[in-house]
């Protein structure tokens, strides 16, 4: 298992000084620089550059790996964009979910604050979360609709409705001396959504015939066949549930999910229902849509959870955050027993309304565990069609590359076999073999009329680490040091030595955390506090003066640790503590 999250560290380390930043070189051509979202589903953000003008598209955030304890996310680095943000045109973010715009409040003031466009609901959910980051500054979100045609310096963008699992979504179209690109976001095609309508196709069909040069488009679900199931029919599974649940539903689906909130709504409306709803972030994003119209509520239904108490069970329904199974979130909370309002009753129906994320799988098959036991009933992907997936499969994908018809193409938004899957399935629709290209994270591609290459330079796209406010401060050694105590514990050995002779004066005091029980360990702490004493006395009585206390303390944390691992097979973190007196 060490062994795994180490591998897990190193796939992408800290080594920016070994990447150049490419010259002002290629005049003439357009350039695409991924710096997050190609290699990882997540952490979008793609910089399109044509001469002296860059449009950048998203500004997303990553969750942490569970190798990466204490992080509270990752954001893109930007060092490339730092000396050309005056070259900034803009910030298009194509939708409002945290992986295309959660990284703003940090990036946009080192960038020069350059305008951002997004539709109504996504720029209302920009806002918000800004909210919770007094003091920095302040963006400038400018709406735009499918319908918007912008000038950002020698690049026009327009934009073109696509269904995702979040209303209000668009794709981006950037006409530019260099050529056409169209960039899709995260898209599906559903013909029956339940609360927008559908896909643009004829919008994206006419796009095609006028001509594109680059297609950019998302990969996350390349390896499934076939298409996603419409929301239609996941609506239509949802009121089975509600037809037949005894008591109360508590359904688990993402925070973002508005389509889904909606439709739990809209059924526990239909079904006489109160709705609770319950997670902070939940909260926010379903006050964001309410307030423009994209979320319908009849006055009366949501109520607070304290309320629940003066409803019949077979009255309430519960939309909550903790479908992935997370420690903290509201889903696994009830679980457990620990929120204040809510616990798990008997005659519950769970409904886990959302994809489990790749990672998670471990934390919400414990999750389902519990709640097997303690519930009436458990509903999943698996056992009904609640919940379709806001990305497009295969043949979904194919549809965009028939429609787009683009003389290039370049995978986004997937890890590399989903980027290589995608690649392949283009050249089996009818791009050109070799005009199917895969750019990892920082590679920069040069488009031109005859081909398509990668420079040899690359921009710099280590782990940035958010921890807190410290923004960029948590290192390689500082995640190594944090896993090393997480795996192995801490071990303080507290001498006191007499200046004067170079005696220890009284038996070491020994502190341990995470590695071993001390009372139920004395023969080894007596060995440690003897072997502990020798090695300090060894270098200060017979040393020469003044006496080197990094050398006692190295020699220390060098031989005490070799000395646990040969008892214990482990390696716990040594800080021994000398004090001279």
């Amino acid at each position: 298992m060490k062994t795994q999250k180490n591998t897990l560290l190193r796939r992408n380390p800290l080594r920016a000084m070994e990447f150049k930043v490419a010259p002002s070189i290629h005049r003439g051509h357009l350039k695409f620089i991924p710096l997050g979202g190609c290699g990882e589903v997540t952490r979008s953000c793609y910089v399109y550059e044509y001469d002296d003008d860059i449009v950048i598209v998203d500004m997303g955030l990553q969750w942490p790996d569970e190798d990466m304890p204490g992080i509270d996310y990752l954001i893109p680095n930007i060092e490339y964009l730092k000396p050309k943000k005056k070259n900034i045109r803009g910030i298009i973010i194509t939708h409002g979910h945290y992986d295309h715009m959660g990284a703003i409040p940090h990036l946009l003031d080192p960038l020069g604050n350059p305008p951002i466009y997004a539709t109504a609901l996504t720029r209302g959910m920009i806002l918000k979360r800004q909210e919770d980051f007094t003091g920095f500054v302040k963006p400038k979100v400018e709406v735009i609709t499918p319908e918007s045609k912008i000038k950002l310096g020698s690049f026009q963008a327009e934009f073109f409705h696509v269904n995702h699992n979040i209303p209000d979504c668009v794709g981006v179209v950037l006409k530019s001396p260099g050529g056409t690109v169209v960039h899709t976001g995260d898209f599906k095609f559903d013909h029956t959504p339940v609360n927008e309508r559908p896909a643009d196709i004829a919008r994206l069909s006419s796009i095609g015939k006028q001509g594109v040069t680059l297609l950019v488009s998302e990969s996350t679900d390349a390896e499934l066949p076939g298409h996603q199931i419409s929301e239609t029919e996941v609506m239509k599974s949802l009121e089975k549930v509600f037809e037949i649940a005894p008591g109360r539903i508590i359904a688990g689906t993402f925070a973002s999910l508005l389509t889904r909130i909606q439709q739990l709504i809209w059924l526990s409306e239909k079904y006489n229902r109160k709705m609770v709803i319950e997670g902070y972030s939940m909260k926010q994003n379903v006050a964001v849509a309410q307030e423009l119209g994209y979320l319908k509520i009849k006055k009366g239904t949501v109520i607070d959870s304290k309320d629940i108490g003066k409803y019949q069970e077979n009255q309430i329904t519960i939309a909550c955050t903790g479908a992935q199974g997370e420690d903290r979130a509201v889903l696994m909370r009830i679980a457990n027993n620990e929120h204040r309002t809510i616990s798990l009753r008997p005659t519950d129906s769970i409904i886990f309304s959302s994809s489990v994320i790749p990672g998670n799988e471990a934390t919400v098959q414990r999750l389902k565990d519990v709640l097997y036991k303690r519930a009436a009933k458990v509903y999943h992907v698996a056992t009904m069609d609640i919940h379709a997936g806001g990305h497009a499969k295969r043949e979904e994908l194919k549809m965009m590359i028939n429609l787009t018809k683009p003389q290039y193409m370049i995978p986004i938004h997937g890890n590399y076999f989903m980027l290589k899957l995608h690649t392949d399935l283009a050249e089996e629709a009818g791009v050109a073999k070799g005009n199917a290209i895969i750019a990892e994270d920082g590679e920069i591609v040069v488009i031109g009329k005859d081909r398509a290459h990668k420079l040899k330079e690359k921009a710099p796209t280590n782990y940035i680490m958010v921890d807190g406010l410290g923004v960029g401060d948590v290192k390689e050694v500082v995640l190594r040091d944090r896993q090393h105590l997480a795996e192995d514990g801490i071990f303080v050995i507290i001498a006191i030595v007499d200046a004067k002779t170079g005696k220890v004066r009284t038996s070491p005091d020994i502190i341990s955390r995470g590695f071993i029980y001390l009372k139920e360990s004395q023969e080894l702490l007596r060995e440690v506090r003897h072997k502990t004493k020798t090695i300090v006395e060894e270098i200060t009585v017979s040393g020469t003066h003044p006496i080197n206390w990094t050398h006692v303390k190295d020699n220390l944390r060098e031989k005490i640790g070799q000395f646990l691992f040969s008892k214990t097979e482990r390696r716990p973190m040594v800080l021994p503590v000398v004090i001279e007196v």
